[in-house]
């Protein structure tokens, strides 16, 4: 484990908004090189980033920040190969979110594996690399069709009657995570209706939605130094529980931390998403 810092100072992408109040889109064409077309840019900002490593396991919690570190050894550990991924590692996933969070029900609906390339410029479906920009994954409308999306119709009705979640788990792998960690935001410090801009996201056949965030001097920015593939961290993405108090979503990217020990290999990292559901 390298050294622990108190904090690290990156700089970061934020969302510029398209002007006059015109909705924020960006074509995903799954056939191209990963160039999209959008109506957005981008802006940097450095910003501090405080390491909540050595932390206590209360600084930042699922419901309080919006993010949480576990340590939990998988049993999968090899990540080469998508179906035995499904085949072995969703189960125990399955298991473990419902573990820390106390969810009746968890459905899983896909995975994305980065590993980072400085050799390759572009972002496809064969060569993702860590996401540069901070964003949300889903907003309300987003997370809802979700669940449309991924479960059975019959038990639609009854399960949006309940608190419901969208949350990543994120694992480095095979080694530890210092190369181009994932920065977090603490929900406590975003302003909702300030700092985000939903973003449609156009797919040939479907419409999804993110969240774009856009630089605020409040927000407290924050990462764990090291993370290991024993590690995992929970990113919360939303919660249909949007009282005062409850952590609703985690802004994140990754970043260049000017800290990284030299000779550091790419990170390598695997997230999962799951639609996490509460009786």
């Amino acid at each position: 484990m390298a050294s622990i810092h108190a904090s690290t100072t990156s700089t970061l992408n934020f969302f510029v908004p398209p002007p006059d109040g015109v909705r924020a889109y960006q074509n995903i064409n799954t056939d191209t090189t990963g160039v999209r077309d959008q109506n957005w840019t981008l802006a940097q900002h450095e910003v501090v980033i405080e390491n909540l490593r050595g932390k206590p396991a209360d600084a930042a919690t699922l419901d309080t920040a919006g993010f949480q570190l576990f340590h939990s050894p998988a049993k999968h550990t090899t990540f080469t190969d998508d179906a035995e991924i499904e085949r072995e590692y969703y189960p125990e996933s399955i298991e473990l979110l419902k573990k820390l969070t106390g969810a009746s029900r968890v459905v899983l609906f896909d995975h994305t594996i980065r590993r980072r390339r400085p050799e390759i410029l572009e972002d496809t479906p064969d060569t993702r690399q860590p996401v540069s920009q901070t964003h949300v994954d889903q907003t309300t409308t987003s997370a809802i069709a979700r669940v449309h999306r991924h479960l059975p119709a019959a038990d639609v009705p009854d399960l949006l009657k309940k608190r419901f979640q969208i949350i990543n788990l994120w694992r480095p792998i095979s080694r530890p995570a210092l190369d181009w960690p994932l920065a977090l935001c603490d929900y406590r410090s975003v302003d909702p209706a300030a700092d985000t801009v939903p973003i449609a996201l156009v797919y040939p056949d479907r419409e999804g939605e993110v969240l774009g965030i856009s630089f605020n001097p409040n927000q407290k920015w924050t990462y764990f130094s090291g993370v290991t593939p024993e590690e995992l961290i929970l990113i919360k993405c939303f919660d249909s529980l949007q009282d005062d108090g409850v952590a609703v979503f985690t802004p994140h990217t990754g970043f260049q931390d000017p800290k990284t020990p030299e000779g550091a290999p790419p990170r390598e990292s695997i997230e999962l998403r799951a639609l996490v559901f509460y009786d």
